[in-house]
């Protein structure tokens, strides 16, 4: 999968922007722009939330039917509306909100000692249960790959050390644009509809 350029980073924040705007001031839905080859892949996405005091909310899909920019704007608003640990977002937070999107690349099963913490990101699965972590992660938080394994299963809901005894593990990369440069720009003011 080729890298997205940064004209089409650009668009995919801007239509992020412009679908949790809509939600917020019960707008007419934008409506869609042109459709490059690499806005219309169909691939996972995430979309991650952030104020100034910390995250905000965080959506994705690991795989999409949909193009990427629907799967955008659909984790976007998933992100600043049903994300289940946060109030949903308001019109006084929007201004400050920084926007971060992680398009990802393929599943790709792998054995503990192929993950490169901070490269991968990794998905843990052991029957129903799944956690997910982006690449990003562990190199905010520090974490070596015993620590970033074990942090993924404690997302699926499985004891730590569950990624050594037969929970299958799966790595993917992940084109990370956005966050704190994308809220340094000016905010556009926001108006209601008339």
């Amino acid at each position: 999968m080729s890298p997205l350029t940064e004209s089409e980073q650009r668009v995919l924040i801007q239509e992020a922007r412009r679908a949790l705007e809509a939600a917020l001031l019960h707008s007419a839905e934008p409506p869609p722009v042109e459709v490059s080859e690499g806005l219309g892949r169909r691939c996972g996405a995430f979309v991650t939330l952030r104020l100034p005091e910390g995250l905000r909310g965080c959506v994705g899909r690991i795989q999409s039917p949909e193009p990427l920019i629907r799967t955008v704007r659909d984790c976007a608003l998933g992100a600043a509306f049903h994300d289940p640990r946060f109030s949903p977002l308001t019109v006084s937070e929007l201004p400050l909100l920084s926007v971060e999107i992680s398009v990802l690349s393929d599943l790709v099963e792998v054995k503990p000692e192929e993950i490169e913490p901070g490269i991968h990101g990794v998905l843990v699965c052991e029957g129903f249960r799944r956690g997910l972590l982006l690449p990003q992660v562990a190199t905010e938080w520090g974490w070596d790959r015993e620590k970033f394994l074990e942090q993924a299963c404690v997302k699926a809901g499985l004891s730590p050390d569950e990624w050594r005894h037969g929970a299958r593990l799966f790595a993917f990369t992940a084109q990370v644009f956005g966050g704190c440069e994308e809220r340094e720009r000016p905010p556009q003011e926001l108006r209601r509809p008339a």
